[in-house]
Formats: structure tokens, C-alpha cells, sequence
């Protein structure tokens, strides 16, 4: 089970995961022995509530297909096994964030002395540029 927050796991028969061959250097080995795992979630037919999986749907990230599927792509390591923990972290970051409840923003206002600072601030700066004419200009 892939643990998501308090209330939402996700069992590991839900998720495919292929050993393919790793891209780039790497001599010998990476010829040989497919370490990269391609991981793919498809969430509209998972077990994820289905807040969680509107929410994922509104969810503009690349690694997510038009058909609900989450591709993941892991071959940072060398090693087959740490490439498998690093793809499903990303899945369980990825869906973590899609479910994470934003705070709600509380409107406030500034207060009397910061309006204060700010006009006496646009006023000295204002007589700083009408010193910057001409000489000979009359001056406020």
C-alpha cells in the first residue's frame, strides 16, 4: 500500500511498474540491465475518492495524460530498486499535492503608520526627481 495522507492509500496492484533500459551515459551497464522503471497510474479507474481524482484532473502537470493516466519516468539511480522508491515517492508527491487543502487567504488592511511611511516615502521621493531638472527651472 502506497500511503498518501491519513485517509488515502493506494494498493500497489493499482500501480504498473515496467524495468526498462535508462537513457544516457553510463557505460557497460546501462547496455545490459534495465534499471529505469516506467510507472503508470491510471486514477479514473483507481480506488482514490473522487474529489481526488477531480482534483487531479484539474491538475496541469505534463507527467498526467488527457485519459487520467500518470506516466512517471525514474532513472536517476543506478539501481533498479532505488529507481522503483523514487518513482512511486514522486506518485505519492504528486497526488499529495493535487489533494492538499490551500488556506484559505484572510483579506487584511495596512495599517495607519505603514499608508503613513508610504506617501511620506513617495513624497521625498518625488522632491528628490524635481531636483533632477534644469537648473535655472523654478523648484517647489
Amino acid at each position: 500500500m502506497l500511503k498518501i495522507s491519513k485517509h488515502i492509500t493506494i494498493p500497489h496492484t493499482e500501480i504498473e511498474l515496467h524495468a526498462i533500459r535508462a537513457q544516457g551515459a553510463g557505460g557497460q551497464n546501462v547496455n545490459k540491465v534495465s534499471t529505469a522503471i516506467h510507472l503508470r497510474f491510471d486514477f479514473n479507474t483507481s480506488s482514490l475518492p473522487n474529489d481526488c481524482k477531480e482534483k487531479l484532473r484539474q491538475l496541469s502537470d505534463r507527467r498526467i495524460s488527457g485519459d487520467g493516466i500518470i506516466v512517471i519516468k525514474a532513472q536517476r539511480y543506478r539501481s533498479q530498486e532505488k529507481n522503483r522508491e523514487d518513482a512511486l515517492a514522486r506518485l505519492q508527491a504528486l497526488i499529495a499535492k493535487a489533494v492538499a487543502v490551500q488556506k484559505k487567504r484572510t483579506a487584511t488592511k495596512p495599517t495607519k503608520s505603514s499608508v503613513k511611511k508610504r506617501i511620506e516615502s513617495k513624497a521625498q521621493r518625488g522632491q528628490l526627481k524635481s531636483l533632477r531638472g534644469k537648473i535655472g527651472e523654478s523648484h517647489q
